[in-house]
Order: C-alpha cells, then sequence, then structure tokens
C-alpha cells in the first residue's frame, strides 16, 4: 500500500480578519489549557513539571472505578465495606461509618461531589484489598494511559512525599473520563449531594457561573494550594484545563472563570464539516467501484486563533489504494488540519458506502494494468498517467 494524501477543499467560514487574540497569563504555579476535540494546547504553563495534586488526583480513583463498572467487576448496587482506616479519614469525607456498607453509586458521587477521603479508601481497599496496592495499581495504569509524571501513593491525594502528577497527567485523565465514560462523566455536573443526612455542595466554583462549564474535579492542600481540573463546552466545541498553586479560593474561582471566557473569545471554532459529510474520495483496489466515498466519522471543527482561520491547510491521508470488499463505517484515512505555530490535528475519515469485490472484468483489467506497468518499468522514458494523489 501507498501513504497518499492531497489537500482536501474546503470552504474556511471563518476566513477574513479577526481581532488579535487577547493575552492570557495564569497567576497559578501550574496551567494548561488544552482543545478537548484535537488535543491541541491553548495555553501553557509549567504544565509538564510533577506537583501534588491534592484532591484532583482522585480522577484517577475515578477512572479506576469507572473500568471497574465498565468491566463488570462490580456495579452501581454492588455494596462495599467501610473500614475502620476508611472512617478515620480527615479532610473532606462522606462520613461513612466503619462497619456499614455503602453503594458505589452512592461512593462516585461522595467522591465527585463531596471529595470524600473516606470514600477513596473504601474504593481502593474494596477493589485491590489495600490502599497501597490501589495506589500502586492507579500508577502503572497511569503510565498506561501515557500519564509519565504520575506517582500515586494513597487513592484520595492526602499529602504523601512523592505522590504527583503534572497538569498534562491531569488533561490526559480529565479527557479519558469524558471520553471513555460520558454517562459517568454527568455526575460531575452535579451540584450537591446527600448522604447519611448530610448535605454538601461540589466544590468547583463554575458549575453555577453560567459558563457552560461541567466538570471535573477541585483540590486543597497547603502545600499544593488551590487547583482546578475543569472543563466547559460552547457551541459544541470543548476545552479542559488544570490551573494550581493558587493562594485562595477567590484565586480559583477567578481564574477559572477568566481561562474559559479567554480561551472561547480569543479561539474561534473553525467548523469543517458535520458527521457523516463526504470529505473525499478513496481509491479501491480490485472493487466493483474504483473509488469510495470518504465521510466524517464525526464532527469536525477545532479552536483555531483569531485571525489564524483563513490560514488552515487540511489533506486527506490513507493507505491505499483500498483493498477490496470495503465496509461502509469502516475507517480509511483521517483528515489532518494545520495551522500556523499549532501541531496538526486529526480526524478519523470513514467508508461512506459498502464497495464489493469486483468482477471477473475488474480483476483481467487490473492484472493487465499490472502486466503494462512492469512493461513500462523496463523503458525509463516511457510514461504512464499521473496518480489521482501523491506519493
Amino acid at each position: 500500500m501507498i501513504r497518499k494524501s492531497w489537500m482536501a477543499a474546503f470552504a474556511l467560514a471563518l476566513a477574513g480578519a479577526f481581532a488579535p487574540a487577547s493575552a492570557f497569563e495564569s497567576r497559578g504555579a501550574i496551567a494548561l489549557v488544552v482543545d478537548h476535540a484535537t488535543g491541541l494546547t491553548l495555553y501553557a504553563k509549567n504544565a509538564d513539571q510533577p506537583r501534588p495534586p491534592a484532591s484532583m488526583s482522585k480522577l484517577m480513583t475515578l477512572y479506576m472505578l469507572f473500568e471497574a463498572l465498565r468491566d463488570g467487576r462490580v456495579t452501581p448496587d454492588s455494596e462495599f465495606i467501610v473500614s475502620a482506616h476508611a472512617q478515620e479519614m480527615g479532610g473532606s469525607r462522606m462520613f461513612l461509618e466503619a462497619g456499614r456498607k455503602v453503594k458505589v453509586s452512592d461512593l462516585i458521587l461522595g467522591i465527585i461531589v463531596q471529595s470524600g477521603n473516606d470514600a477513596c479508601v473504601v474504593v481502593a481497599e474494596n477493589l485491590y484489598g489495600s490502599e497501597a496496592a490501589f495506589a500502586k495499581a492507579m500508577t502503572e495504569r497511569a503510565h498506561a494511559l501515557g500519564m509519565n509524571e504520575t506517582v500515586l501513593k494513597n487513592a484520595s491525594g492526602w499529602p504523601e512525599p512523592g505522590h504527583v502528577m503534572s497538569a498534562e497527567d491531569l488533561v490526559i485523565i480529565a479527557r479519558r473520563i469524558i471520553e471513555d465514560f460520558p454517562d459517568e462523566y454527568a455526575h460531575f455536573a452535579e451540584t450537591a449531594f446527600t448522604y447519611n443526612g448530610i448535605t454538601q455542595q461540589n466544590r468547583n466554583p463554575l458549575l453555577t457561573a453560567g459558563l457552560g462549564a461541567d466538570g471535573l474535579k477541585t483540590g486543597h492542600t497547603s502545600e499544593a494550594g488551590y487547583g482546578l481540573v475543569g472543563s466547559a463546552v460552547r457551541d459544541g466545541q470543548r476545552i479542559v484545563f488544570v490551573i494550581s498553586g493558587l493562594d485562595t479560593l477567590q484565586d480559583r474561582a477567578a481564574e477559572s472563570a477568566e481561562i474559559v471566557n479567554w480561551a472561547f473569545g480569543a479561539f474561534d471554532t473553525l467548523k469543517l464539516y458535520d458527521a457523516g459529510a463526504e470529505v473525499g474520495q478513496a481509491d479501491v483496489w480490485l472493487g466493483a467501484a474504483p473509488t469510495v466515498p470518504l465521510v466524517a466519522g464525526e464532527r469536525i471543527q477545532m479552536l483555531a486563533p483569531r485571525g489564524a482561520a483563513a490560514q488552515a491547510k487540511a489533506r486527506i491521508v490513507y493507505d491505499g489504494p483500498v483493498p477490496a470488499p470495503v465496509a461502509a463505517g469502516q475507517q480509511i484515512g483521517r483528515l489532518v488540519v494545520e495551522l500556523p505555530g499549532a501541531e496538526p490535528a486529526s480526524f478519523p475519515l470513514l467508508a461512506g458506502a459498502d464497495v464489493p469485490e469486483g468482477g471477473l472484468g475488474v480483476r483481467i483489467k487490473a492484472a493487465g494494468r499490472s502486466a503494462l506497468d512492469r512493461a513500462l518499468a523496463l523503458f525509463p522514458g516511457s510514461k504512464t498517467a499521473p496518480a489521482t494523489a501523491e506519493e
């Protein structure tokens, strides 16, 4: 197969003159803002440095629990026993009582909304036998997910030497929760939860600010400062961000709101194709049709700095010709979108139709063409028709 690519023709709805992007500078020790659809970085400050994550590391505890639910190892109605160690946890708590049982569904909200350190210990001990074993498994899973700066010593983010994550790692786990567990992710928008007769409010300051925020997790210790892993959506476009090392609750609320407003103000949503729209064609080898339409596997849009949309370039990349038979919905290639000063963004392209294998006539014609190509190769001065794409 030959890797083929060509420039895709499309109209850039946002082409034209725009005001320059406004400046943003985080007051925290670390910060990272990314476009969720593409993973492109919109802003970064010390994003690769491992630091104490406080309760933001509870996202990894939740991810492990969500995987257990997905794999059928537990159900929302499964009951976990509360140990004396769990009940004795300080800091933010769900107020669990030793010796009693608690449903997994309640533990999820107890961690997300109430930031329960006791709930995290219950999850760790019931899934892996001990908190130490759970922390080791979490670290290994984090590395497998590409979170290379993550080392977790406990399930809750309680201060402990060597318990660290980078902003990049926190964004990775936030995006994985959003993508891998959309039903569970909906819980992050809950503003309050009552358990054992005690109602507690979600500490995320953005959920009631009318900014499109729907997650994820706050964190605070004296060493880490105030932090937030957040996400917000406007016009179908999502950002994910991390801030940490801020001095006060008020600083955290103000800066997180500033980040959301900045990201959706300094960047435009570059809309290219709706899901299912035809983007181009791919050559088919020995098929009943010579080509197959390539359609967008998902809505193709991304954030682009103001003024950069007019300079966007897109190309279709696939290994071809694609051998028949081709099934509709089969991923054939990708649309690569390039913007000045940014890493290329990539979106899946699927076959838009079935292409069965061709009949005898197609195979005879292909065999004849192959024979002709071999013969012409013996005569360097001979020419064949140009390829339909760059090789």
